[in-house]
């Protein structure tokens, strides 16, 4: 007897739902062995446990940290050495080459020679840097000009030249080719130093100046107009803010006290100049030849014996290469040992830095993102003889010369601004009110 196509249909679906059936204890059967037996051998070894997707997401921002990472703090990663040398290819800037043995905690960072700078790999006439650009850049490079504010307003006169000198092309708006001409400029100075903070947030006010031209305006008004607020921009971020701290800061110098600095802090050395000018009767520990000068009692001692002048100072005011969002304050090397030793002899700590100096950047360490400079500045001697004069011959052998280190905001009473007298935790709020403003 043939079977009608109601059995077929009815066998067909036994077939296929004895083919599952089959299938769900051959998939059963090895999850069976598995919790039965230990894991004695490879084939019987218990799978690893599957990733939620909240510790893929883990996972996948740890590989993309470096991503977020600039490059001058991937030295040691070749793929991004890679795309810097194409990048500085096409804006014909050479690619500056490392210096000695890096000490491992800090080969990610560029280590530079003083005797070696960029400018003699660069063919003058041929360049595409403005001069102006190429003077700046060598004395970076020289350390002819050092400290964030020095840096800041070289840069700014700098930039004041290159839009004198500049035209905006046939077919062209002011607004889009400045900004692209500026960008080889601005690799070629990260090359001969990494950019300061300060220095940061000038270029992104320029750049922000720049891109707010009316496509309409002629190159003349255009121009008289960007050098009237870069020379706005001098004038209050760092001029009249320098005033402003000043008259905050005084405010805190009483008669009799002994203030302790550390550096060569252009904004510190002004307060305690004008305060003297203002009959402040103080005296100053660790002193620098400009304030002998001025008729202020100093003196003078190294940083290992700061311990020992502690008791008797009142007061430790220091400057800041920049104030990180999180609060810590970043400064030339030294200044958290110094705030350290402070807090534990329970004097006020004071930083004076301007508001300019404030970046959006976070960090809790001086490791990841720092500055080395040149390793020979650690064995000149007066007489010019050293015993590691050729130490760059002898393999293995490092010189670690560190430029900043991050003070934690507990070791920071006050931070004196040209907005007033804030503590670290309240540099968000200014770096909210400055972005509103922009």
């Amino acid at each position: 007897r043939e079977l009608t196509k109601e059995e077929k249909q009815r066998l067909r679906k036994e077939k296929k739902q004895q083919k599952k059936n089959k299938e769900k204890k051959e998939d059963k059967a090895p999850q069976d062995n598995v919790k039965e037996k230990p894991a004695t051998s490879p084939a019987t070894a218990p799978q690893p446990p599957t990733q939620t997707p909240q510790q893929k997401g883990y996972y996948n921002n740890r590989l993309k940290i470096g991503f977020r990472l600039p490059e001058h703090v991937q030295v040691d990663n070749p793929e991004v050495l890679k795309k810097l040398a194409k990048k500085l290819e096409r804006q014909q800037i050479p690619l500056r080459s490392d210096y000695g043995y890096k000490v491992s905690l800090f080969s990610h960072l560029h280590q530079y020679s003083r005797k070696a700078p960029l400018t003699q790999q660069l063919s003058i006439p041929s360049t595409v840097i403005h001069p102006a650009i190429v003077r700046l850049g060598l004395q970076y490079s020289q350390g002819i000009v050092a400290g964030s504010n020095a840096r800041s307003v070289a840069l700014l006169h700098a930039f004041k030249q290159v839009i004198r000198d500049y035209t905006t092309p046939p077919n062209e708006e002011l607004s889009r080719d400045l900004v692209n001409k500026l960008k080889p400029y601005i690799s070629f100075l990260n090359q001969c130093r990494p950019l300061s903070a300060s220095m940061g947030n000038a270029i992104k006010y320029i750049k922000k100046e720049i891109s707010n031209i009316p496509s309409q305006c002629k190159d003349k008004e255009a121009k008289e107009k960007l050098l009237n607020c870069i020379d706005c921009y001098i004038d209050e971020k760092i001029i009249l803010a320098a005033k402003a701290i000043a008259k905050y800061a005084i405010e805190k110098i009483s008669d009799g006290d002994v203030i302790l600095v550390y550096g060569c802090s252009s904004l510190v050395n002004n307060i305690l100049c004008e305060a003297f000018e203002k009959n402040r009767k103080f005296r100053v520990i660790v002193a620098l030849r400009r304030l002998v000068q001025k008729g202020i009692s100093c003196t003078y001692v190294l940083i290992s014996a700061v311990s020992y002048m502690l008791p008797e100072v009142s007061k430790v005011f220091l400057g800041a290469h920049a104030l990180l969002a999180n609060g810590y304050v970043m400064s030339r090397v030294g200044t958290s040992q110094i705030a350290l030793v402070a807090k534990a002899f329970n004097v006020p700590v004071l930083v004076c830095c301007e508001t300019y100096k404030f970046c959006e950047r976070v960090q809790t360490d001086s490791f990841v993102s720092n500055e080395l400079d040149d390793p020979d500045d650690l064995i000149v001697t007066r007489k010019g003889k050293t015993q590691l004069e050729h130490w760059q011959d002898v393999p293995f052998l490092g010189l670690l010369n560190l430029v900043y280190d991050v003070t934690p905001p507990d070791f920071v009473d006050l931070v004196i601004t040209d907005l007033g007298m804030i503590p670290c935790t309240s540099v968000p709020v200014v770096l909210r009110v400055k972005n509103v403003d922009m």
